[in-house]
C-alpha cells in the first residue's frame, strides 16, 4: 500500500498526555470482559496519533476511559493517566493523594468531578454517529451554544469549574423553561456557535443554527459535532472513526477539515479508525491496537514501511495497492476474540489467527523494540527471532474460544 505525501507539521517536544498501563473490565453475566489490557502511549503537542485496528480491538473503549467516559457495568480498574496542566499541578500539588510529575498530573487521582469538568476546555470528542448525538428536538445552534455557555461561564469564575453548569441547577432550568425571554444560553453564546458553524465550512450558518438535526445532511451534522466539540478550544480532540457512513468524497472534506483545524488552532488529535489509508493521510504516529493491547507503535515510517507484527501486516496485505492493484488481498482469517477473562489465557491474543505463531507465542510477549526506529515497539517475539517452522504450532493447537488447550 502507498503512502500519501503529507504536509509536514512540527510536532512538539513535550507530551501533553502520557496513558500508562491503562486497564477497563466490563463485569456482565457472562463474566469479566478484558476491554483494555495495559494499553500505554503519549500524545505530543501539535501532533495527530492514529489508533488503528479492527472492530472489537478497544480503540473506542480505549478514548473513552482516557476521558472518564466509561459508563456501567464498565469499570477502569487500573492504570494512569498523565495531562500536561501546570495550573492543576499547582491547585493539587499539597495533595498527597494525587500524583504530580512537574507540570504532569494523573487524572486517575484527581476528584472525578475535576476529571469532569475538564471535558470541553482540555479534552473534546467527536463520536461516531452524529445523528444518535444530537438531540432531535433542538436545534443544532442551540447545542453547540450550550456547550459554548457552559465553557464561558467556566472561565468567568475558575473557582467552579468542578460544576459542569456552574450552580446551575433543576430549578434554573424550570425557570428558563417557564418564563418568556429567560435562557441558559445568552446571545454571544448563540453568535459564537454560528461562528463555529462557519468555521468548519457550513453555508448560511445563522439560518442553519435554526434547524434541527434531522435537516442536516450526514457530512453536514459530522461538521456541526466537530463544531461543538471546538467549542470549549481544548488541548486534545479525539476524533472517533469521524469519517463513519460518509461517501468517500465528504470522507475527504472531513479529513481535510481536522487537517486544517490542527494546523490553525495547534491542538493534538488522537485519531480512532480501522481505515489505514486515513492513518497514512492524516497521522504523524501510530499505535495498532488488537483484543484491548496496543501491539505495535511508531512512526509512520516504521509502521508502514516496516511492519513487524504479523496482525499489522495482515491489516496491510489486506488493502489494496491502487499503484498496482494486480495481487490478490490477503485477509486475516479468523475474529476478534470476545475478550472474556475466562477465555483469554496468558498468552499471544493473536496465535490463534496468526500464520507465524510459534511455541513462544503461548506465553505473554512483553514489548520489544524492533531497532529500525527510536519509538518503534512491537508485542511480538519475532522482533527478537525469525520465524523457524519446526517451531510452529499446529494448526487445531487452539479451541473455538481461543485459549489453548
Amino acid at each position: 500500500m502507498s503512502r500519501e505525501t503529507t504536509v509536514q507539521r512540527t510536532v512538539g517536544d513535550t507530551d501533553l498526555l502520557r496513558v500508562r498501563n491503562l486497564k477497563t473490565r466490563f463485569f456482565t453475566e457472562e463474566g469479566q470482559v478484558n476491554a483494555v489490557e495495559g494499553v500505554s502511549f503519549d500524545v505530543r503537542d501539535n501532533e495527530i496519533l492514529g489508533i488503528v485496528g479492527e472492530s472489537g480491538s478497544g480503540k473506542s473503549v480505549t478514548a473513552l476511559s482516557v476521558i472518564d467516559l466509561i459508563e456501567s457495568p464498565g469499570r477502569v480498574t487500573d492504570g494512569e493517566v498523565w495531562y500536561r496542566n501546570p495550573d492543576l499541578a499547582a491547585e493539587f500539588g499539597d495533595d498527597p493523594d494525587v500524583g504530580i510529575d512537574g507540570d504532569h498530573v494523573d487524572l486517575r487521582t484527581v476528584p472525578k468531578g475535576v476529571r469532569r469538568a475538564l471535558r470541553g476546555p482540555a479534552f473534546s470528542t467527536i463520536f461516531q454517529d452524529p445523528m444518535s448525538s444530537f438531540n432531535p428536538s433542538i436545534t443544532v445552534g442551540e447545542q453547540i451554544a450550550e456547550a459554548v455557555e457552559v465553557q464561558r461561564r467556566a472561565r468567568s469564575n475558575p473557582r467552579s469549574t468542578r460544576s459542569r453548569t456552574q450552580g446551575y441547577g433543576l430549578v434554573n432550568y424550570i425557570v428558563d423553561g417557564l418564563v418568556p425571554g429567560r435562557s441558559y444560553v445568552d446571545e454571544e453564546s448563540m453568535d459564537r456557535a454560528i461562528d463555529l458553524l462557519s468555521q468548519v465550512g457550513i453555508p448560511d450558518p445563522a439560518e442553519r443554527a435554526e434547524e434541527y438535526p434531522h435537516q442536516f445532511s450526514g457530512g453536514m451534522l459530522q461538521r456541526a459535532m466537530i463544531a461543538q466539540a471546538l467549542a470549549g478550544e481544548p488541548d486534545l480532540l479525539i476524533a472517533d472513526e469521524p469519517t463513519t457512513a460518509l461517501d468517500v468524497t465528504i470522507q475527504a472534506q472531513i479529513l481535510e477539515l481536522l487537517r486544517e483545524i490542527q494546523d490553525d488552532r495547534g491542538m493534538s488529535i488522537v485519531l480512532i479508525t480501522h481505515d489505514l489509508g486515513v492513518v497514512a493521510r492524516m497521522c504523524d504516529r501510530v499505535c495498532v491496537m488488537y483484543a484491548g493491547e496496543v501491539v505495535e507503535r511508531g512512526s509512520l515510517a516504521d509502521v508502514f514501511d516496516n511492519p513487524t507484527h504479523p496482525y499489522t501486516q495482515g491489516l496491510l496485505g489486506s488493502i489494496p495497492d491502487l499503484q498496482d492493484p494486480r495481487p490478490r488481498l490477503q485477509p486475516i482469517e479468523g475474529n476478534v476474540p470476545g475478550l472474556l477473562d475466562s477465555e483469554m489465557g496468558d498468552r499471544c491474543y493473536f496465535a490463534d489467527r496468526c500464520p507465524k505463531a510459534m511455541v513462544d507465542c503461548l506465553e505473554k510477549p512483553p514489548e520489544f523494540d524492533v531497532g529500525d526506529g527510536p519509538e518503534h515497539r512491537t508485542r511480538c517475539v519475532l522482533a527478537e527471532r525469525n520465524y523457524d517452522p519446526a517451531d510452529a504450532l499446529s494448526s487445531d493447537r487452539f479451541g473455538d474460544g481461543g485459549e489453548s488447550e
